[in-house]
Formats: C-alpha cells, sequence, structure tokens
C-alpha cells in the first residue's frame, strides 16, 4: 500500500513537471504578429530613419533582470535603392569595443533581410505601421567559446527621431537576457 502511494506521488510529479514544460515551451512560441501595428503612426521607414549617423544608449540585463552591461552604440546608415548598410560601433561599459556592420535588403513593403558577420543565416524582418520585428540567430562569443543565441528583436518608432528597441535573447528556447536600446537621431 506504501509504495502504491509512492507510485501515485511520482506519477503526479512526473505530469505536472511535464506539463509545466509543455507550457513553458509552448509560452517560448508564442509572439506578438508585426500586422497588428499596421496602424501605428509614423510609419517605420528604415531606409529614411537609419540614413547619417545615429546615436543609441542601451542595457543588456541577464536571466534574473540585473543590469549586467551598458552601452553606447553609434551607427553610420546609408542606403542605396533597396539595400542599405548599418555600420554599428558599440562602446561597452567595461571598456569593450565592439564592431557590427548589417547590410539589410527591403524585400517589399513589409519584409526584410539581413546579414553580418557575426549572424548566424540571415535575419529576417517584417515591418506594419510603426513596428519592425527581427529575427535572427547570433554568434556571441562567451568566456572563450561562442553561443548561438536567438533573437527576438523589435523597433517601435516613436516620433520622427526617437525609436525605441527591445530584444530578448534565448537559448535553446529559454531566456537568457534582454537587451534595451534608445535610438535619437539629430
Amino acid at each position: 500500500m506504501v509504495v502504491d502511494v509512492g507510485r501515485q506521488r511520482l506519477a503526479r510529479s512526473r505530469a505536472l513537471m511535464i506539463s509545466m514544460i509543455v507550457a513553458l515551451a509552448l509560452a517560448g512560441c508564442a509572439s506578438v504578429d508585426p500586422e497588428v501595428y499596421s496602424r501605428e503612426t509614423p510609419v517605420l521607414d528604415l531606409a529614411r530613419y537609419f540614413n547619417g549617423t545615429l546615436v543609441g544608449h542601451g542595457m543588456f540585463k541577464g536571466r534574473s533582470g540585473k543590469v549586467e552591461r551598458r552601452f553606447v552604440v553609434t551607427i553610420d546608415a546609408q542606403w542605396k535603392g533597396n539595400v542599405g548598410t548599418l555600420d554599428e560601433r558599440f562602446e561597452w561599459s567595461d571598456g569593450e569595443k565592439q564592431r557590427r556592420v548589417w547590410t539589410i535588403t527591403k524585400i517589399d513593403d513589409n519584409t526584410y533581410t539581413g546579414t553580418a558577420d557575426d549572424v548566424v543565416g540571415v535575419a529576417q524582418g517584417k515591418a506594419y505601421g510603426n513596428a519592425l520585428n527581427w529575427t535572427y540567430t547570433l554568434a556571441l562569443p562567451v568566456s572563450g567559446r561562442t553561443w548561438h543565441v536567438q533573437f527576438d528583436d523589435w523597433m517601435y518608432l516613436i516620433d520622427e527621431r526617437v525609436m525605441l528597441n527591445t530584444a530578448v535573447i534565448s537559448k535553446w528556447g529559454v531566456q537568457v537576457g534582454q537587451l534595451t536600446l534608445s535610438f535619437a537621431r539629430k
């Protein structure tokens, strides 16, 4: 009889654990469709906003929610037809300097693709109204190793000068951090 009670408890514990894992996995897959921002203004035109020099200020929060690093990024951006180049130069609060050069291609009114040296494959972007959602995998150096982490990156044009950017960073479907960034045009 004691064995049966123990087995029942173990079975309930396993069922609860499996339910929690499934719920977390499904929550990780949930995402807002960028089309919900179709009527928001001002309309985000990447070629118009990312043109010239911009400065951004941001921070990285780790999984615990603690701010781990802050940064300033200067972006020199230019477009030729439907292809843009964004030359990003990061200065991190711990003294690290980093550079990423994006090549962004406008496919149609709402679709963009992007590449950079540390982006694995091709970034995919959808823009509607004042919002852009980028998804991509970044090869991120961590303690002498390289992690491939996924970015779910959202940009929101607040007005003609200011854009806010938030990104959830995950590995194997588990959130490992968040980036928050603000851009300002002169």
